[in-house]
């Protein structure tokens, strides 16, 4: 198989899907790989690394696209994108459907097949392929939001840890999985009075014995989010409906409950943002202000530390993508049902039912394209 890995072009995000040790594997199984020059340079990677690997380095990055039979990347195509997308070809990425309408429909009109690292999951529930780019979003929450919550940058002017004489920082954190925990385990590093809030009765007790004293647990409710929004100096929105639009716990009208200069973080902006106030922003412009409150919204958030990140992903998208490559996409995902979660669209079909729904779409059954 031909394996192609074009740029990342969306802004300020400098992982890329494919290392020169992938590369090498790839080669060793008897594929080729193409990778754009300078595919690795933001990750910290060079083109003759690629080259020692056997990968072949290609100019024009529509040469890529136009070649390969399986394009590998970290973040999902963008409009200017959309016109290299071709019928038959595999693209592995994070795709996030939910959160963007013309995405959805301009994978569809392709024909392509779409596997989503966001929904490769395993017989336990977990998500294998977006684990490690969640507790790098959950440790970068904390650390950004900490930032914000200085006065000059709009917050309210606390200190996490607070001092001796001074209480720290209070963090609510709404969400229990990864992305929630990683953030717990940061802001309660960094002293701040830490609660975590999930609807998962036992996934709570098992928090409340492994976290730190300064993290108290609390079951999700609307009310008992209403409660602690007067008190509150910076929410951590870290829900996930795997495949699905995030559910909004904060709405507009809730944002008058909490004190100005309070900080919002959003780590579910991919799946829409679980806060009703959230639109996507970028590492140039992170933040925005409504009603005196601060929203830091930032999509790919990983992208900040891209050589921690691109270790991170690579080590667990590439098992599959080989399997992609050896077996060819049907057969992979016939073999592999955590793989076959992945598959959310294919030859111009949906076969993922939670996209579908989020867009009044047709749903077809995976197996119609297998």
């Amino acid at each position: 198989m031909i394996i192609g890995v074009p740029k990342e072009i969306k802004k300020h995000e400098n992982r890329v899907a494919l290392l020169p040790v992938g590369a090498l594997q790839f080669k060793r199984n008897g594929h080729i790989v193409l990778v754009e020059k300078g595919v690795g340079e933001g990750s910290g990677f060079s083109d003759q690394a690629y080259k020692d690997a056997g990968a072949t380095i290609i100019e024009d990055v529509e040469e890529v696209w136009k070649r390969a039979e399986m394009i590998m990347k970290v973040k999902e195509p963008i409009a200017e994108e959309y016109p290299h997308m071709k019928e038959g070809q595999v693209i592995f990425t994070y795709f996030h459907f939910a959160a963007e309408e013309k995405l959805t429909k301009a994978v569809v009109d392709s024909g392509c097949i779409a596997i989503a690292y966001e929904t490769v999951e395993k017989k336990d529930w977990s998500l294998p392929l977006l684990i490690p780019m969640s507790e790098v979003a959950g440790r970068m929450a904390a650390q950004e939001g900490a930032k914000y919550l200085e006065k000059p940058l709009g917050g309210r002017g606390v200190l996490m840890g607070g001092i001796p004489g001074v209480p720290p920082a209070k963090v609510l954190v709404l969400g229990g999985g990864i992305v929630g925990v990683n953030s717990a385990k940061i802001a309660s590093g960094m002293g701040a009075d830490t609660i975590i809030m999930d609807i998962n009765i036992p996934r709570l007790r098992y928090l409340d014995d492994v976290m730190e004293k300064n993290v108290r647990t609390l079951f999700s409710n609307e009310a008992n989010i209403r409660r602690l929004l007067p008190s509150v100096d910076m929410i951590i929105g870290a829900v996930l409906k795997p495949g699905a639009k995030a559910p909004h716990l904060i709405t507009r009208e809730m944002l008058k409950e909490m004190r100005a200069g309070t900080v919002l973080v959003d780590v579910s902006i991919d799946q829409g943002g679980c806060f009703e106030t959230s639109k996507p922003t970028t590492h140039d412009d992170p933040v925005y202000i409504i009603d005196d409150v601060v929203h830091y919204c930032v999509a790919n958030m990983p992208g900040a530390v891209p050589y921690t990140s691109t270790l991170g992903l690579t080590n667990v998208t590439l098992p599959y993508a080989i399997q992609l490559a050896n077996k060819g996409w049907k057969q992979a995902l016939r073999d592999d049902d955590e793989l076959l979660k992945g598959l959310n669209i294919a030859l111009g079909k949906i076969v993922y039912k939670d996209v579908a729904d989020t867009f009044g779409l047709k749903y077809t059954q995976a197996g119609e394209v297998l």
